[in-house]
């Protein structure tokens, strides 16, 4: 009652957690979308904003993906989100709910969880814990600060057009490798606390999206990666309160999270 629009961005969101178990995944993301899309319909809401993430297109070699590119989803955590852009899609064409979708490429900023791949970096550095570097540290990925990320989701909630995608992306291409270095170059740690570990089932090399589409709308990220990280840095440090808390609660519920999905694995 009294809502006229929905932005969508409650997700299951870790590649690592969707690998181990894809059930809490397909729940939240596609089943979770569906319910609210129900709502939506039913309350005859005016805007319906859906957040995706460029991980549905999959992995690219050489140049970028843009809107009308086929979904290759690689992990059960991509997969839940494709599902849930063409279920969303689906409610436009057929019940012609006021849809638009955003996808995104990596973000990175404050209160960003810990167990995503910048601030698990930062705060390990600052603990002088180990930095887990998947394989080579080659992987690509595009980062976008979350502050252009949302200013583009503003933009399009109010400009975009009914049934139609967006891509957001930064044209920040770094490889993990990259920012690991640059995370510890800024922190004045020692590369000694990189630790290669064994890469990620199904790791995606490259991500690059077109974000022409949203430019053409009005918008443009606004920070460059250099002030991004080090504001993300500064951030960390000085909010050790917020994150110490949650990592360890993180870290119990990894551990037993992972022995729980062996142990189901064994029992099956």
């Amino acid at each position: 009652e009294d809502v006229d629009a929905i932005i969508n961005f409650a997700a299951e969101t870790h590649v690592d957690r969707s690998i181990l178990g894809a059930d809490d995944f397909i729940t939240t993301n596609v089943y979770g979308t569906f319910s609210l899309l129900e709502a939506a319909r039913f309350a005859k809401i005016k805007r319906f904003l859906h957040i995706s993430t460029d991980e549905v297109y999959g992995s690219i070699k050489e140049g970028s993906f843009n809107e009308d590119s086929l979904l290759n989803p690689s992990s059960p955590y991509s997969a839940s989100k494709a599902g849930a852009d063409l279920l969303a899609y689906s409610y436009f064409t057929t019940y012609k709910l006021p849809l638009v979708i955003t996808r995104s490429s990596n973000n990175y900023g404050p209160y960003q969880y810990p167990e995503k791949l910048i601030p698990l970096f930062i705060t390990n550095a600052l603990e002088n814990k180990p930095l887990p570097l998947y394989g080579d540290g080659l992987n690509v990925r595009d980062w976008l600060y979350v502050l252009d990320n949302c200013k583009g989701i503003d933009l399009i909630f109010h400009k975009g057009k009914e049934g139609e995608i967006y891509n957001l992306g930064a044209g920040e291409e770094k490889t993990n490798l990259e920012i690991t270095h640059l995370i510890l170059e800024i922190m004045e740690k020692p590369l000694s606390l990189i630790k290669k570990v064994t890469d990620r089932l199904g790791h995606d090399y490259r991500y690059s999206i077109n974000s022409s589409k949203a430019n053409f709308l009005g918008w443009k990220p606004e920070y460059p990666f250099i002030k991004g990280i080090k504001d993300t840095v500064r951030w960390y440090l000085e909010n050790r309160i917020w994150w110490q808390k949650i990592k360890g609660k993180q870290e119990a519920y990894q551990s037993f999270y992972k022995k729980y999905y062996q142990e189901s694995r064994l029992n099956s």
